[in-house]
């Protein structure tokens, strides 16, 4: 018996999902190294804060890119580890030699609107094949993700500004 069979899940079902899942696991990949050379690179006012920020951040991603391995082999799937392959698939792209605040948290916020919209989609292709473990991993991944865009977006606006 496999591991489907067990979950009451149709491996045929699954296709799209682990497609979306290992899709979602280059972007995270990509999206933690940029996030680390966010953290090397950041300099300024806001170091002290930005550079602790973006450890956080990609410890986050870190874990998270091991969920995502993790339910594509839960699935059935065998997820990619090379990283050749990750920058072919990976919707989000390389960004190196930033260290300006301003660029740092528009890149941030750009990388998590893209994985948020990835995640909704992958929320609804769980939920149409019934795989409600899959759904539920994604709600929790917005629900953590849309608190930090609102904060990352409040310390983008300009506070001063004349309006």
């Amino acid at each position: 018996m496999k591991t489907l069979d067990y979950l009451h899940l149709n491996a045929q079902g699954m296709e799209n999902v682990i497609a979306s899942l290992q899709q979602l696991l280059a972007d995270y990949q990509v999206f933690y190294t940029n996030l680390r050379g966010l953290h090397w690179n950041i300099k300024g006012r806001a170091f002290f804060v930005l550079h602790a920020k973006f450890e956080e951040y990609y410890e986050d991603a870190a874990t998270k890119v091991d969920e995502l391995a993790e339910r594509i082999l839960m699935l059935g799937g065998v997820p990619e580890n090379r990283f050749s392959e990750y920058l072919k698939q990976a919707r989000l792209t390389e960004r190196s030699g930033i260290s300006c605040a301003d660029e740092a948290i528009r890149l941030v916020l750009d990388s998590y609107s893209h994985l948020i919209g990835e995640e909704r989609k992958l929320l609804a292709e769980a939920s149409a094949a019934g795989d409600d473990t899959t759904a539920a991993m994604m709600n929790d991944y917005l629900k953590e993700q849309e608190k930090t865009v609102w904060m990352l977006a409040a310390a983008a606006e300009g506070c001063c500004e004349k309006k």
